[in-house]
């Protein structure tokens, strides 16, 4: 694992005082860049707050949308990019890129929530790393 997961996988061992992670998947992901890409932590952090659960609906997976915001604010501003991410997860999980479709098939396959989402945050950083070194976005 690199640096950027082991700090991802350190924050999602974080709960609330309610028993939810303290940093929701896509917070997970953009925040553990912003050192090494040169943006703001705290101000991703606040932007990401909403996009946890598929942003609330179970629609595209807050890991997913974590990478692309890592991206973007590091200056990657070509939709091919983006789009190449995309296509590896969606490769990499059957065409699903949605929370909710993502959680139902690992409910069906007996897997744990947690167990789920901390995969999709460490397939999320992984991916955006490459392209962030890739592109010499990081320090």
């Amino acid at each position: 694992m690199s640096k950027y997961t082991d700090l991802a996988m350190e924050r999602r061992s974080c709960f609330t005082p309610e028993g939810r992670p303290a940093w929701n998947c896509c917070q997970a992901v953009v925040s553990v860049f912003a050192e090494d890409a040169g943006y703001d932590e705290d101000a991703c952090m606040k932007a990401a707050t909403f996009f946890r659960g598929g942003m609330q609906i179970g629609s595209v997976c807050g890991a997913i949308t974590g990478s692309l915001l890592a991206l973007g604010l590091a200056g990657v501003d070509d939709s091919h990019t983006a789009g190449d991410l995309i296509r590896k997860v969606r490769d990499n999980h059957n065409g699903m890129i949605d929370c909710r479709d993502l959680l139902r098939v690992n409910a069906e396959n007996g897997g744990e929530k947690m167990s789920h989402c901390n995969a999709m945050i460490r397939e999320c950083v992984g991916y955006s790393e490459e392209v962030l070194q890739a592109k010499g976005k990081l320090k």
